[in-house]
């Protein structure tokens, strides 16, 4: 009982520096002031080759007075940067300018595409193209030409890197520094046609070997704050003619000892207005997505696995909740399916249907819908119901949820839902969290309950991994900027999380402690420490438990994509001592040939059931071209004698859509199970019309 009354002063504390800070906050939005800029139209396309050598470009205004965000928020930025913008009936056009003192240190490295370019010298483009304040797409390029683009919705809070745009990039060193373009295609993005519009904008650079962040406007709270954009105007835009795609696609597949297969699929997109689309699949291609990477779970509860089925990724940002009413996961191999999604006078909606096939049970059928309206500045109240239909009976999730905010640095999240099925009684679960976010500062409370019964249904759809509680959790995070006697930053993370079952019973309480110190010299030291109680239940837990675990990082210019780290951790986990080392490395063999390379060896003291492992992760990409490359995934977990492989050999043709994939698999299976498929073969012909 010490221990939980020492938990709960301590977030006492916590909610007093909230309240604190959340009345210092409410004035701040008022005093920055938004900056604009206009875009030229040109008659004839330009070549997209990074020189920005055309008359045009000379011609264009200029945008320019970029801000740090990071490491000294609010000063200019230490380089020059400059951003012209064009655009023509087909295309915009981003030129950027970017001069650096040290030209010879840019980093270009990464040549995958969706990879996450901020460890590369790089610029951004954020279009928010319904100037709602709210949502946006954005688009990144390195000096290489890499693309990696997205969407980002309710003002920063989530982001999605699985949209594909139809876009052109290039980059190329110059004498002042290096240069790029960035040509986004207006079919592939939504927006309200007109004479005389205005887009949210922000530009931003990236130079990841002095930790620096600068963005166009600013100084901001965060760098994905939608509601902190400039302005682009002048923008006289007519509707897309290309409304119909058709993808259509042919895979044969040859299994040692099985019949060769040979199977055809569809997917065709129609715009039926600039702001809203439907997608339609026909016998989708799961089989050639990458395997779940292997992964140590130290509590009892289900794994949440990343999704990667291109169908059901592309949109999937409008159903992330904290309560997670839709986990696409729980859907199988599917028939086919339909989407549609459309933003049109504050409202933004997106709906999913899809029949699985059968398996190991019977067909369902899988349908989702979601709406959100827009409120007040930059906030947004919205509804979700999903569904399971199979032998005739329903089962699924449906509530309310709203991000409210009140200032650039003061938010507040909640949510009420209710599931339905074979349980509904004790079926309801809601939770409230006020947060206060700086650029260097982060603190939330979190209040939650969810039913007995919620997570029986909710889990047909959604994931639940326990319910039956009223949990208390609050968060604190600061980051110190340094820049002397060695460091660069220092960070720190705190957060304590209790909970009760419904009847008053205490069944978990947890305090996590974090401190990563960046030295100036490219190391990184990262030093964490939890300490947990579990109580005894009728399903997770046989006995009360106390668990412990400390962990130290050591990491080498994580800064960077190049870099390499290794970790050890010691800890008690279910009256089982246990070791934990890990290491991760990432290297570039030559300007196209690059490779990743992870292990985690666990260690468990005694193993009563032999779940000591080695597990060895490799990934090799060599990209002969931006759309010509061959990729290598090889993973061991040896507590399930587990080993699966896949090389993937791809030629884009009609990027990113058109393209030839020859795949070989062996041993793949799902997470957690080892692979009885024997030596694979796979050859997939896709094309766009």
């Amino acid at each position: 009982m010490l221990d939980i009354a020492i938990l709960l002063a301590k977030m006492k504390k916590v909610l007093s520096v909230f309240i604190i800070l959340f009345i210092s906050s409410l004035p701040v939005s008022s005093q920055v002031k938004t900056k604009e800029t206009f875009a030229s139209k040109i008659d004839k396309p330009i070549k997209v080759d990074g020189f920005l050598n055309e008359s045009v470009w000379e011609e264009a205004p200029e945008a320019g007075g970029f801000i740090q965000f990071e490491p000294e928020r609010g000063k200019p930025a230490s380089a020059t940067i400059i951003v012209k913008v064009l655009y023509d009936e087909r295309f915009i056009y981003f030129g950027f300018f970017c001069y650096d003192a040290q030209p010879e240190k840019i980093a270009a490295q990464i040549t995958k595409r969706d990879a996450e370019l901020h460890d590369d010298d790089a610029v951004i483009v954020f279009l928010d193209t319904f100037h709602d304040r709210r949502s946006c797409y954005f688009f990144m390029t390195n000096l290489l030409g890499t693309q990696h683009d997205g969407r980002i919705t309710e003002n920063g809070r989530t982001r999605e890197t699985t949209w594909d745009g139809i876009w052109k990039s290039a980059g190329q060193k110059t004498s002042f520094g290096w240069s790029a373009e960035i040509a986004v295609d207006f079919s592939c993005i939504k927006y309200e046609p007109g004479e005389n519009k205005s887009w949210g904008l922000s530009l931003g650079r990236f130079i990841p070997r002095i930790l620096e962040q600068s963005f166009w406007t600013g100084p901001l709270e965060s760098t994905q704050k939608v509601s902190q954009f400039g302005v682009l105007k002048g923008l006289d835009l007519r509707k897309s003619e290309k409304k119909t795609q058709l993808i259509p696609h042919i895979i044969s597949k040859l299994e040692e000892k099985e019949k060769s297969e040979l199977e055809a699929g569809l997917d065709a997109r129609y715009a039926f207005s600039q702001m809203i689309s439907g997608n339609l699949t026909i016998n989708p291609d799961f089989a050639t997505v990458e395997a779940d990477q292997e992964r140590i779970n130290l509590t009892r509860f289900e794994l949440s696995l990343t999704e990667k089925r291109n169908f059901f990724l592309e949109g999937s940002e409008v159903y992330r909740q904290r309560i997670s009413l839709f986990y696409s996961r729980r859907i199988s191999d599917i028939y086919g399916g339909v989407k549609l999604y459309g933003k049109s006078g504050g409202y933004e909606f997106s709906g999913l249907s899809a029949q699985t096939k059968k398996g190991d049970e019977e067909s369902a059928n899988f349908t989702i819908f979601r709406l959100k309206k827009d409120i007040m500045k930059s906030s947004t109240i919205g509804f979700l119901a999903a569904n399971k239909l199979i032998g005739g009976k329903n089962k699924g999730t449906a509530g309310i949820d709203t991000s409210l905010y009140f200032s650039d640095t003061f938010k507040f999240t909640g949510q009420f839902a209710m599931s339905y099925g074979d349980r509904n009684t004790d079926n309801i679960a809601f939770f409230l969290r006020p947060s206060y976010d700086s650029a260097t500062f982060h603190i939330h409370l979190r209040y939650t309950q969810l039913g007995r019964n919620f997570r029986d249904n909710a889990n047909e759809v959604g994931f639940i991994s326990d319910d039956n509680r009223r949990e208390f959790d609050s968060a604190v995070s600061k980051t110190f900027w340094i820049k002397k006697w060695g460091f660069d930053r220092i960070e720190y993370f705190s957060n304590y999380n209790i909970y009760w079952g419904l009847g008053g019973n205490l069944r978990s309480w947890k305090v996590d402690q974090e401190l990563t110190f960046d030295l100036q010299n490219k190391f990184s030291l990262d030093i964490e420490h939890t300490q947990e109680f579990k109580g005894q239940d009728n399903e997770f837990f046989e006995k009360d438990f106390r668990n412990h675990e400390t962990q130290f990082e050591l990491g080498y210019n994580k800064r960077e994509w190049q870099q390499a780290s290794v970790t050890y951790g010691i800890g008690r986990n279910f009256d089982l001592d246990f070791q934990l080392v890990e290491g991760s490395l990432n290297y570039k063999i030559t300007r196209d040939l690059s490779f990743q390379y992870s292990l985690t060896r666990l260690i468990l003291d005694p193993d009563p059931e032999g779940e000591s492992t080695w597990i060895h992760v490799f990934r090799a990409t060599n990209y002969f071209t931006n759309d010509l490359f061959i990729k290598v995934f090889y993973q061991i977990n040896s507590s399930i004698d587990k080993k699966n492989i896949q090389v993937l050999f791809v030629y884009r043709f009609q990027p990113p859509f058109g393209f030839i994939q020859l795949a070989y698999q062996k041993g793949t299976a799902r997470f957690g199970e080892a692979g009885t498929q024997g030596h694979t073969l796979f050859l997939k012909l896709t094309y766009m019309f």
